[in-house]
């Protein structure tokens, strides 16, 4: 491995820290944690299973019922019947749960555009061009190709 492959794995890897600290404090400002914030966010998308859930985000289904547990407690989130499988319910967002999403697309929008006001569309375009490649590299050595 070249050094210039192993200083960008460190540099993606500090910027994945620093853009998840960014997202639990961006949360935070909306009584929430990012974990919470991705499950309702995936949620509203459509109704989803747990385990429907768990695959999107790439974690356990485990880590996503306690989450969905959390947010149905709050009143973000409900369990409703799945139609096409009784034992497992589909998770929506309420209006609460939507109300506080959009309030925290708004905060994250002008988060983004704050930080990002420096860095030209181009530049960008091209990073997020490269790390597409990188992705799908990954898929690939995974034996998942076209996953992305």
């Amino acid at each position: 491995m070249s050094d210039e492959t192993a200083l960008l794995i460190a540099d993606v890897l500090e910027a994945a820290g620093a853009l998840r600290r960014l997202g639990e404090e961006t949360a935070g400002a909306e009584g929430l944690t990012q974990a919470r914030w991705q499950v309702l966010s995936v949620a509203s998308e459509e109704p989803l299973t747990i385990p429907q859930a768990a695959r999107r985000l790439g974690v356990s289904r485990q880590n996503i019922q306690r989450v969905a547990n959390d947010l149905v407690s709050l009143g973000l989130a409900a369990y409703t019947p799945n139609p096409d499988h009784r034992s497992s319910p589909l998770l929506t967002v309420t209006p609460q749960g939507q109300e506080s999403l959009a309030r925290l697309t708004d905060r994250a929008t002008k988060m983004h555009r704050s930080l990002f006001a420096g860095i030209p569309d181009e530049e960008i375009r091209a990073t997020r061009a490269s790390l597409r490649r990188l992705l799908t590299e990954l898929d690939r050595h995974e034996g998942t190709p076209g996953k992305r």
